[in-house]
């Protein structure tokens, strides 16, 4: 016998072949999970990434990169491989949501601000009285939401909370945390508004 012969247990193993972009590409379209599978192990870091550097916050970025995938699932029929490559489409997809991320954190971060200024807008000049009143009006405004509402905007406003956090804490669906901070915001404006134009009849 040979002992030049090598054993089958000495071969290396057999490298895994990683499918090629159009591959995934075509297999997405044809709404192939195990394509959409490999999409996102091919992609997922690289959005989270991107999420992250430009939100500083990972749950947020969490929260985007969900939402890239879960768009890119959705909307898969809509990829043009004559238009650019399927992670150049998916990078696209994360500007977007990265950009809707950065609008609805400054909408929460300055919504105070922002009420409290559109309420006094048609002031020349606000004296320190009128200040006081404008924040005694914001808390009572507060105070007569749904405890819901009152509950995720005060975890926004005073916690600096996001949505995805405040979902966690409070254990209600995301989907629900926005429709609520939603709704409260809606509520509150309606109730400065009434607020001050009650103080303008007194």
């Amino acid at each position: 016998m040979s002992t030049n012969t090598r054993s089958t247990d000495d071969r290396p193993p057999a490298v895994q072949r990683i499918p090629h972009e159009d591959e995934l590409a075509r297999g997405l379209r044809a709404a192939d999970a195990s394509a959409f599978a490999a999409v996102y192990l091919r992609w997922g870091s690289l959005v989270h990434t991107m999420a992250t550097r430009s939100l500083g916050d990972t749950h947020e970025a969490e929260d985007v990169t969900q939402q890239v995938f879960l768009g890119a699932w959705r909307g898969r029929t809509g990829f043009r491989p004559e238009r650019g490559p399927l992670g150049a489409w998916l990078v696209g997809i994360t500007r977007r949501k990265i950009v809707d991320a950065l609008a609805a954190r400054t909408k929460r971060l300055t919504v105070i601000d922002s009420v409290a200024h559109d309420a006094g807008s048609h002031r020349q000049e606000v004296s320190a009285p009128d200040e006081v009143l404008d924040r005694v009006l914001l808390v009572d405004a507060l105070s007569r939401l749904p405890y819901h509402q009152r509950e995720v905007l005060c975890m926004a406003f005073y916690e600096d909370l996001t949505q995805v956090q405040i979902s966690e804490r409070t254990g209600m669906p995301l989907g629900t945390v926005k429709s609520h901070t939603r709704r409260g915001l809606h509520r509150l404006r309606e109730a400065m508004e009434q607020g001050l134009s009650d103080e303008s009849a007194a």
